[in-house]
């Protein structure tokens, strides 16, 4: 049995793919996995399962009891660990809430993200690493143009990110 996060994207946003958080729940205890739980209301999921692709099944289950057709990423507590680990970004300096990871599930070529000039987005930086791009926000995520234009780059990529304190909750909750 292997414990994951579930990383359900774009859900309880601005009144779009409701899906309550106790619902969500029940389906996936439903799905006859174990120890579920969930954090925040924003797509954030922990279960266990022998199922070493739970992403695609909770997908189905999301479209099927919800109506809601979104990516779901899932990583193991080792894998939000070496993320976490790989960071490249000062964070114990860093407000959590200022700092969001990216996470993909393709793996991107390394060069994917080259074609964004860092010094047009400043204060704003990011970080391209294997399956995650890190940002820091220095004012703030709300106004920054920067997450639009990560998502523009071409070929499109399957992402959702998390917030610092979110990673680090989703790391104890795995773990």
């Amino acid at each position: 049995m292997t414990r994951y996060a579930a990383l359900l994207r774009g859900i309880n946003v601005g009144g779009q793919n409701k899906v309550p958080m106790a619902e969500l729940r029940k389906v996936m205890t439903g799905l006859g996995w174990g120890d579920v739980r969930t954090y925040l209301q924003s797509g954030n999921a922990v279960l266990t399962t022998d199922d070493p692709h739970p992403g695609p099944v909770l997908e189905r289950a999301l479209a099927e009891h919800f109506g809601v057709r979104v990516p779901v990423l899932v990583r193991t507590a080792e894998e939000l660990r070496a993320v976490a680990a790989a960071c490249p970004l000062p964070v114990a300096e860093l407000d959590p809430a200022k700092v969001l990871v990216l996470f993909i599930e393709e793996e991107p070529a390394e060069d994917h993200f080259a074609g964004l000039d860092a010094q047009m987005w400043a204060p704003d930086t990011f970080r391209h690493i294997g399956r995650a791009v890190y940002c820091h926000f220095p004012h703030g995520m709300g106004r920054s143009r920067l997450p639009a234009a990560l998502e523009r780059v071409r070929p499109a990529l399957t992402m959702t990110g998390r917030n610092w304190r979110t990673v680090q909750r989703l790391i104890e909750l795995t773990s």
